[in-house]
């Protein structure tokens, strides 16, 4: 079983910056990133980096947000800058290891207007 434990979500004025982290108790991902799910709406990828460094990002959160993994520590984190009030949701950690997927417990962005 893996333990993912997130830290960094909380609440800030638009155009402002977060970093979430996301360490795990064990290693050997081939896919790190976040998800996030607005309330009423459908959980959706944010961005997700292999374990080769490759990344993917959503759309909406392109040259704002960063992913980034560190292996000797087996943490991601997830740089968020020029945030905007759409950008509020629940962000969930994901992990993906010998096939088999789990999530953090999410941790709450808020971004005021």
């Amino acid at each position: 079983q893996v333990q993912l434990v997130e830290s960094g979500g909380g609440l800030v004025q638009a155009g402002g910056s977060l970093r979430l982290s996301c360490a795990a108790s064990k290693s050997g991902f081939s896919i790190m990133g976040w998800y996030r799910q607005a309330p009423g709406k459908q959980r959706e990828l944010v961005a997700v980096v292999n374990a080769g460094g490759g990344t993917d990002y959503a759309d909406s959160v392109k040259g704002r947000f960063t992913i980034s993994r560190d292996n000797a520590n087996n943490t991601v984190y997830l740089q968020m800058n020029s945030l905007k009030p759409e950008d509020t949701a629940v962000y969930y950690c994901y992990v993906d290891r010998r096939a088999r997927g789990y999530w953090g417990q999410g941790t709450q962005v808020t971004v005021s207007s």
